[in-house]
């Protein structure tokens, strides 16, 4: 027994000479997402229509981007999501030019890696498997579009009235690799509603937390300086 004990304690004094073990060393990525914009042919009928302007979460999201190229240099991996097909019929359908141009002038201003998705497959494949994910973690993710209490409707009122054809939903979670994400991630959803379900079952699904709107946000009052969406009156944040 005094043999084991001495063996114990010199491998404990060697291991204090030799110092803690070396942290696992990884880049980080800043990942910006964005959904589509509805149709006035659908929402012209409601009290409140959606999106009187094409560019509602375009333009929240390239001052996101803004500001991480700012604080985080030039060499930061930035890249920016966006659900291609909703601009796409936007342009065709009721804005009559070419809007992803206009998206691809934010890219080249910000030197971001703008990533086009079309489906949900896309979208999680590109969070699993878009980097190196061994050897890039997601430091932050933040969503710039519709949502409800449950899902990010990255399509809405876009080819059905008031409903949606692509979407992530807080059942498909399960689907991300939970091993993606670098410790403290910075997850948020600038969409409605978010924080009343979907924050605490992302928590529960990946381990990190995702703050979320209990309420709606507001797209409006998008030239103030430094702006971003804003919960709705007696709203808060989640998470």
């Amino acid at each position: 027994m005094k043999k084991l004990f001495c063996c114990f304690f010199f491998l404990y004094i060697i291991s204090l000479q030799a110092g803690p073990l070396p942290q696992a060393s990884f880049e980080k990525e800043y990942i910006v997402v964005t959904g589509g914009p509805s149709l006035i042919e659908w929402e012209k009928f409601k009290t409140a229509p959606h999106d009187h302007w094409w560019a509602n979460f375009v333009h929240a999201s390239r001052i996101r981007l803004e500001e991480l190229r700012t604080k985080l240099g030039p060499a930061a991996k930035v890249t920016w999501m966006v659900y291609k097909k909703g601009y796409e019929r936007r342009a065709q359908r009721q804005e009559k030019r070419d809007l992803i141009a206009n998206l691809e002038s934010v890219r080249d201003k910000y030197k971001v890696k703008l990533v086009y998705f079309n489906s949900e497959k896309e979208f999680l494949h590109y969070l699993n498997h878009g980097q190196p994910r061994d050897r890039v973690k997601i430091a932050d993710l933040e969503y710039f579009g519709h949502s409800n209490r449950a899902c990010f409707l990255f399509d809405y009122s876009n080819f059905i009235d008031t409903g949606s054809k692509v979407w992530l939903h807080e059942k498909e979670l399960s689907q991300i690799d939970p091993t993606i994400f670098a410790p403290h991630a910075f997850i948020k959803s600038w969409g409605c509603h978010t924080g009343e379900s979907m924050s605490t079952k992302w928590k529960k699904a990946l381990g990190c937390p995702m703050i979320g709107a209990v309420g709606s946000t507001n797209y409006a009052n998008s030239d103030a300086p430094g702006w971003h969406p804003s919960l709705a009156p007696h709203g808060r944040w989640r998470w």
